[in-house]
This record gives C-alpha cells, structure tokens and sequence, in this order.
C-alpha cells in the first residue's frame, strides 16, 4: 500500500502511522496509537531493569588488633554479603608504626582469606595502599 493511502487511514481512525522495520523491502508500517506504544516500550524496559540484579561493592575494615571474635563476626558478616552476590572488599588499617610489620597484616588477610575459601574467590590478592591494604572477593557462582 502506498504512504499516502496509509498515512489517509491513519487519520481516518485517529491513529498514527509507525515505521516499525525501516531496512526492510518495502519498510513494515503499522497503525496504531504512538503515545501507548511508548508506554508499552517503557513497562518492558522497567521489567528487565528490575529482573537484573545490580553488584555491590561491601567493605570490611579490620586492624592488626581485630582479635579472634571480632574476626569471626566480621568473617560472618562477609558470608552474609557474599550470599547476597555482593563483592566484598576487605581492608586492613594500619596506625602508627603498625605500618612497619606488613607481615602481620598479610597472615591476618590470610586467616581472613582462608575462612572464606569455601564460598569466595580472591579477586584481588592483599596489596598495600599507602597505610591500608586491600583485598577483593567475589561470591562463587
């Protein structure tokens, strides 16, 4: 059908006349009402945003002096991120003249480390930042 008798029964009906494939020969037309048209685009994008589930990045701070309780209570809480699918960033501060046994800090995001082997792995092995160091894990698929 020719762009000018369309474009006449569009207007007939009160509708308007959508291109829907331009690449095609000849290009697909449809008539039909624009404004709810974009709604319906609109409602089936608004359904697949909220079907993704968007990745946050959790931080736990420890120091050389995080004794053995407070450590199982921040480990529980990185198996509690790592369930939700979050990645887990834990961090080491150290005060004052800690920042002079490094090794210290490295066993303890070891201990760290190996009582989450279970459910993360290690994106980002323990590194030093000026007075921190970091380490990232990410739940197991």
């Amino acid at each position: 059908m020719g762009i000018d008798k369309a474009l006449t029964l569009a207007h007939e009906k009160g509708l308007d006349l959508i291109e829907v494939s331009p690449k095609a020969t000849p290009p697909v037309c449809k008539i039909m009402d624009y404004g709810k048209y974009l709604y319906q685009i609109r409602k089936a994008e608004q359904k697949q945003k909220k079907g993704m589930k968007k990745t946050e990045i959790k931080g736990i701070r420890l120091s050389l002096r995080t004794d053995v309780g407070d450590l199982n209570t921040k480990i529980k809480k990185a198996k509690e991120f790592l369930a939700d699918g979050n990645v887990v960033k834990v961090q080491l501060m150290f005060k004052g003249r800690e920042i002079i046994h490094n090794e210290l800090g490295y066993a303890k995001m070891n201990i760290f480390k190996e009582a989450l082997k279970d459910c993360a792995r290690v994106d980002m092995y323990p590194k030093m930042q000026g007075h921190m160091m970091h380490m990232m894990l990410s739940p197991l698929k």
